[in-house]
């Protein structure tokens, strides 16, 4: 359904008297992946590293520099506007912040009918029905569309965002943290909403977030992303057991045990993320990596196929992905 080709998002840093560019945030940096019809793929990875760029540029929310997004075999980012938005009614988006994603000048049932009304699905009485039907689906009452946002919670709010991204039928969702503003009792309906709706609907998720626990729940597969890179890729299984890149195995260690006597051998990184203005040579994970050596200072680590089906961009993944230090 999606394939995405080499894609890069650099923001210009201007300074000076005469605003001169003098650098570049290469916030994505090259992120080839691809998605299948029906399929959840989980990104993730440490805030900052590019998730929610990458999730936005794919949609074209923000121009990217350079690259491919082909859905369903058609390059996205060669469209004109009026073609992007006949493109758009099959990709939307959930946001992060049911706070404010929402105009809280408009009433539930206009935000969620507004997209029925741009794409020309549905007027007057037949806009008003589908609307309450949309409701429905997503738990919410039929009196809730003459309600103001600032009326629900957190996580009735979130429903009404996952709404108005269904109103105009997608094939396609990219939920960016979806869960990540709510209530841990709360967060575990919604993520069984997004779920029963996927099977209802045929629906494919690229589910955004840096909780580990959540996108195990959710994904079919995983993308490990670091510096505005893909580091990892994986069936979910493959990648929780057998995670062969250090960067993940550091990410996976953080998780937290349900059991409080249960102890946890954690890798605890040094140092900070590099800056994505200036990252360093090489691969960039080698300043904080207890594997590093000097390859790894000087030549940046190709993008392979490990095992089948699973991707990591490390020298010594295999012996890292068996827990022995590289001597």
């Amino acid at each position: 359904m999606l394939e995405i080709r080499d894609l890069r998002k650099h923001f210009p840093l201007q300074g000076g008297l005469f605003g001169r560019v003098r650098g570049q945030v290469r916030a994505v940096d090259g992120v080839s992946v691809s998605l299948a019809e029906g399929e959840t793929l989980g990104l993730v990875g440490e805030s900052g590293c590019g998730k929610s760029t990458l999730g936005r540029a794919i949609l074209r929310l923000i121009e990217p520099t350079s690259g491919e997004v082909r859905y369903r075999g058609e390059d996205v980012l060669r469209l004109n506007k009026r073609a992007l938005r006949e493109k758009r009614r099959e990709m939307q988006i959930i946001f992060q912040d049911p706070y404010a994603s929402l105009n809280p000048r408009m009433q539930v049932g206009d935000i969620v009918g507004e997209a029925l009304v741009i794409h020309k699905m549905a007027f007057g009485r037949e806009r008003r029905e589908r609307v309450i039907e949309l409701l429905h689906t997503v738990g919410l009452p039929p009196e809730a569309a003459h309600r103001y946002a600032h009326e629900f919670s957190g996580g009735q709010r979130q429903r009404i965002g996952i709404a108005r991204a269904l109103a105009v039928l997608p094939k396609l969702i990219v939920a960016d943290e979806p869960v990540s503003a709510l209530d841990v009792s709360i967060q575990a309906q919604i993520l069984n909403l997004l779920m029963d709706l996927q099977e209802r609907f045929g629906l494919a998720y690229l589910f955004i977030s840096h909780d580990l626990r959540v996108v195990e729940h959710v994904s079919d597969r995983v993308a490990v992303m670091y510096l505005g890179k893909i580091v990892e890729l994986a069936p979910r299984e493959s990648l929780y057991k057998h995670p062969l890149h250090p960067y993940t195995q550091a990410l996976l260690s953080a998780i937290p045990l349900p059991d409080p006597r249960r102890k946890k051998n954690r890798i605890i990184l040094e140092g900070d993320v590099p800056s994505p203005v200036h990252p360093p040579p090489g691969c960039a994970f080698h300043t904080r990596c207890s594997y590093a050596q000097a390859r790894c200072r000087e030549e940046a680590p190709e993008f392979r196929e490990i095992n089948p089906g699973h991707f990591a961009s490390c020298h010594f993944a295999p012996d890292v992905g068996n827990h022995q230090p590289i001597t």
